[in-house]
């Protein structure tokens, strides 16, 4: 298996129906600012997401990830909302918009 490149740029995989749920019933001021992040990331490559401190890219331990997807990560989509995503080669496939952060992480 081909080792992702941690200098190459980030590629968005936005079709997940419930990310797209999520991201078009934000109020528009929260969802201008996911769009904003969205037109941020889509400029950086993946050591840029990882050290990034306004992203905050963190691994979910919380979470068991389905089969074949190594681990589901959290990344700050608007200053209230954190996103679920996972890695797949140069792609970013985002999955949620949590309503607030402990949903994030599965906490009740």
């Amino acid at each position: 298996m081909v080792q992702p490149d941690p200098d190459a740029r980030l590629r968005l995989d936005l079709n997940n129906p419930v990310f797209q749920e999520n991201l078009l019933t934000l109020q528009k001021p929260e969802r201008l600012a996911a769009l904003n992040t969205l037109g941020k990331l889509r400029l950086m490559t993946w050591s840029q997401v990882y050290r990034d401190k306004g992203l905050k890219w963190e691994k979910i331990a919380s979470v068991k990830p389905p089969t074949g997807i190594d681990a589901i990560y959290s990344l700050r989509i608007t200053q209230t909302r954190r996103a679920t995503a996972y890695r797949d080669g140069d792609f970013i496939r985002l999955l949620t918009i949590a309503a607030d952060h402990d949903s994030t992480y599965g906490k009740q």
